[in-house]
């Protein structure tokens, strides 16, 4: 995207990535209201909606970016984009755990399906990893094998936990204090009443091109500041780029912690982490020169084992249900910023 957008010097571009950032932020925290009222409209269930229609909306800037690089031949830049953010994206369900309501957001939802969308996701991470120990270069024609069954899971995944949705047989022990409202309990009660369902869909859909052209510009303005600073080939500009790759997720994931969304919440980043394994699939029919898991690069393997150590420490806090907190986090979400920052030390030694 940075070749459409003319040159510009570094004040300028600084100041386009603020108003792309901001409208980013503001799109992501009005697109989780609607979206939690057509989830309770339709009943699809807030864990399907954050885990399928939010995670594909804030996922939309890498998907568009993954398909331009594999499209392009930058194997390296698709891998990277797809499996470089996974412990990132849970240290920003972290960071948004500080704005739950006196407890930690593991011990709110009330349904087992956030549960089984971890165990999933650990799965389909441990899947990854054995197709790059034993069959990265097994292929049919130039479509790797292993990226075309990790495409198949993700889908029987998804049948999978709609009928487990529907249908859960377990329900916590544990209920909440007082003063505290499940929130999949209690009547529905319409927060935009003067707006027929068809044009909340509209608003969502037309919020998820927002978040699309601005999520856009971040990444351009974000990869154009990283050259014209001297970052971008060191350590603070792969951060740079991975922080703003996930911003769309960070918006949307405290503005459903913030309204009490908080299946919600969690399932936006399970959903989104488990989408950009499935579209290694995609991407791998775009880059013709071969199976894309076959380029795959050392540097990733941390990414991997660290993103599944993540994701196991917040399907074990979901499980355990400690409502405690230290300074406003859960003891699973202060786990994980302590594993995200090892991992972030980890790749400077070994950089």
């Amino acid at each position: 995207m940075q070749a459409l957008i003319p040159h510009t010097p570094l004040p300028l571009t600084a100041l386009l990535f603020l108003a792309a950032a901001v409208g980013v932020w503001l799109s992501g925290g009005r697109l989780v209201a609607y979206a939690d009222e057509i989830a309770d409209r339709l009943r699809i269930g807030r864990a399907l909606m954050g885990f399928v229609f939010l995670a594909t909306a804030t996922s939309l800037p890498e998907i568009v970016t993954t398909a331009i690089a594999a499209g392009g031949g930058d194997s390296s830049l698709a891998l990277g984009n797809l499996l470089g953010g996974v412990t990132l994206q849970f240290a920003m369900l972290a960071i948004a755990d500080s704005f739950a309501r006196h407890a930690a957001v593991t011990s709110f939802p009330r349904k087992t399906t956030s549960v089984l969308e971890g165990i999933a996701l650990a799965f389909m991470l441990a899947l990854l990893m054995t197709v790059l120990t034993v069959g990265k270069t097994v292929a049919l024609f130039h479509v790797g094998l292993g990226a075309t069954l990790l495409g198949i899971c993700y889908f029987a995944i998804l049948v999978m936990l709609r009928r487990h949705d529907k249908d859960d047989p377990w329900m916590p022990v544990q209920v909440p204090e007082p003063g505290d409202v499940p929130e999949d309990d209690g009547p529905f009660v319409s927060s935009f009443p003067d707006l027929a369902t068809g044009q909340l869909n509209l608003r969502f859909a037309l919020l998820t091109a927002a978040i699309l052209v601005s999520g856009a510009m971040t990444v351009a303005m974000s990869e154009r500041i990283a050259e014209q600073t001297g970052l971008g080939t060191g350590l603070v500009g792969v951060t740079l780029l991975a922080a703003v790759t996930s911003l769309p997720e960070l918006s949307t994931t405290i503005a459903a912690v913030r309204i009490g969304s908080y299946t919600m919440a969690i399932s936006n980043i399970f959903g989104s982490n488990l989408l950009m394994l499935a579209l290694v699939w995609p991407a791998d029919i775009l880059y013709v020169k071969g199976p894309i898991l076959a380029e795959f690069e050392p540097v990733l393997d941390l990414a991997l084992v660290s993103g599944l150590l993540v994701t196991m420490i917040y399907v074990t806090g979901l499980i355990v249900r400690n409502r405690r907190t230290v300074l406003g986090f859960g003891y699973d979400s202060l786990a994980v910023l302590a594993v995200f920052a090892a991992t972030l030390v980890l790749y400077w030694v070994n950089r």
